[in-house]
Order: C-alpha cells, then structure tokens, then sequence
C-alpha cells in the first residue's frame, strides 16, 4: 500500500534538526532513516529495534468537540530528541526514524467546507474512519510484521485504534501469535471508551475490543471527574478491563503509584501489550484535556520505565501533548518532556 500522507525523512532531516558541538555526540547524529529499498526490506534489514514515527494532527480532537493543538508536539519532541547525548546506555543507533503523517490538507479540507459545528464534527470523525484509520493501520501493520516495535508520538488519542489493529494483524501475519489481539496499558485521565458514535480521540478502545483486536485493557490515573456514570459502569462491568483512579492512588491514599502499575502490567502480562500514555494525566502538561492535577512528570518517566521493563512490549503511544492550543495556551516544553519518555522507554529495552 502506498502512503499519500506520509513524509519519509531522509538522513539530512534529522541532522538539520540536530545541533553538532565539538566532543559530543548527539543521538541525532546516529539516528537510521531508511534508504532507497522497499519499504518493508528497509525497515526488516536496519539494526534499530524500535521504528520512530509521528502523527501530528487533532482532527480526531476535533471530532471529540476538544481543543486543537495536538498537531504540534511531533517537531518540538523530534528536535528535543535529536539533540539528547549519545551514550553507552542509549546511543540512538536502536532507532529508525521513519517520518509523520501529514493530514493538514484533510484538515483544511474540512474547515473549509463545513457551514457549522455538527457538520464539522461528522467530517472529522469520516476523516479519521476513512482516511487516518486506513493509513495508520496499513503502516503499523507492516513495521510489526518485521518484529520492530514502533514508537508513536501523537497527535490524538484516536490514533489508538489503528496502533492497536496494525499491530496486532501484524504480529499475526508474522506468525508471532495465533490471532489479532493484544493488550494495552494505558495512563489516562479519561478512559476512551465513549460510544461507537463515529471515530474520534474519545472511543479508540472501545473500537478496538468490540472488534476483537483489544483482548484485555489496563488504565491507570482515571480520574472522577471527566468520566461518565455510564461509561465507568461499562468499565466495571467487563472482566476483560481494570482500572485504577487517579483519586485512590494520589488523594485517598489507597494505594500507591507503583502499586497501581504493577497491578495494570499483572493483568497484562500473560500476551503482547501495547503501552499509551496520554499527556492528559500529567499534571501542568499542555492538553486540550488536562488539568491542574494529575501524576507528575517523574511519576509517568517511572510509568514508561516500569511498564517497558515487565510488559510483553509491541508498541508505544504518546499522544494528546501539544505545545501550542487553538485556544492560545503554549508550552515550549512539552517537547522535550515526550523526548524523556521516549527515552526512558528505549533505555528499559535496551537493558
């Protein structure tokens, strides 16, 4: 399958974003791209372990009625990334940074042609069913397929569903388990599981497991308030998820953090699992949905580290961070604090 909204990088790409000085070497100078062969050849035959792509859009945002802004972490976290040191415990040699998406002419598209908001909304969520789903999904398929574990960095929580389908029809197809499923651990403040109402950032999950690609489905740091009565009775009532709020591990004192996680990879660990984290639930993190409260910075570098290290591990998910929002908040941050996790995550799998 072709790719018509997927920009693959060249060596030069990463290097104009990386800052060279004299005795150091930055992982952006070790970095792997892909050279002139078939896609699938390329990826199959490179050293990296990890493949590393971005999907810098919020039309599955849009399609939520949230706020825009998730289209612009992908290039801040790539320079940030770009620019760590290159050492013996991470050299940056492990990745091969294949590219992003581009949907900007869909979104344009969109805004162009809708004459008010429900109209809006019913494109976004046909955009994401018909057009990012389909792409996603055929591009992650065919990375898992060559036994290289991606790394996406969002982009909208939407972007879930074709991560979890891609990887598990791909894990299959290479003979690595006997059907298309896998499981997820996920540190959330919302749990995504809205109704099957058209695709948006707010029903991956719920997409995935009606349709037999999600087995079982962890969430840690759910938080009270920005959850419905229906949809946590939902939660509740399937045996195949679990959760852990966010109130009972940081304000009632219930349990503790680590304790929450180990409890989300048990319940995982028996099959592959696919790792998300969704800056929502880092406190003071730039998210059309975040808030003041949540886990800190440190508290989701640990989430990474710990879940990368016991998890059956088939991908990684960053998502919903953005480093400037429609409605005019910014965090120049938010870039490299993606480029930490990215980081931790590699350095758990590289040990």
């Amino acid at each position: 399958m072709e790719y018509p909204h997927f920009r693959f990088y060249k060596r030069q790409d990463i290097l104009n974003l990386t800052r060279l000085r004299r005795f150091e070497t930055k992982i952006g100078e070790c970095l792997q791209t892909i050279n002139g062969a078939l896609l699938t050849e390329a990826i199959a035959s490179s050293r990296a372990k990890f493949v590393l792509l971005g999907i810098p859009e919020d039309i599955g945002v849009a399609g939520n009625y949230g706020t825009g802004g998730a289209d612009t972490a992908w290039l801040p976290f790539l320079q940030s990334f770009c620019n760590v040191q290159s050492t013996d415990i991470f050299t940056g040699e492990e990745v091969l940074v294949l590219g992003h998406f581009d949907f900007t002419d869909i979104k344009a598209l969109i805004m162009a042609n809708a004459k008010n908001q429900d109209e809006m909304i019913d494109a976004c969520r046909h955009a994401v069913a018909n057009i990012i789903d389909t792409e996603v999904e055929a591009l992650i398929k065919q990375i898992a397929a060559t036994g290289k574990t991606p790394i996406v960095i969002g982009g909208g929580h939407n972007n879930a569903y074709p991560l979890i389908k891609g990887t598990a029809k791909g894990l299959h197809k290479a003979g690595m388990m006997n059907n298309s499923q896998i499981n997820v651990i996920n540190a959330d403040a919302q749990g995504g599981y809205l109704h099957t109402e058209g695709r948006h950032s707010g029903n991956s999950f719920r997409y995935a497991m009606e349709e037999g690609f999600l087995k079982k489905y962890a969430i840690v740091g759910l938080q009270e308030n920005y959850n419905s009565q229906r949809m946590l009775d939902e939660l509740y009532s399937n045996i195949n998820i679990q959760y852990a709020f966010f109130e009972d591990i940081s304000v009632r004192e219930k349990f503790n953090f680590r304790q929450a996680v180990v409890q989300a990879i048990g319940f995982t660990e028996e099959s592959f699992t696919g790792i998300e984290l969704s800056l929502n639930c880092i406190e003071q993190a730039l998210t059309g949905s975040g808030g003041k409260c949540g886990f800190t910075a440190l508290q989701a570098r640990q989430y990474i580290s710990f879940a990368a290290s016991y998890s059956q591990v088939v991908y990684l998910h960053i998502c919903e961070g953005a480093t400037q929002l429609t409605n005019g908040q910014s965090d120049a941050y938010t870039g490299r604090l993606i480029s930490d996790l990215v980081s931790d995550f590699i350095k758990a799998g590289n040990t």
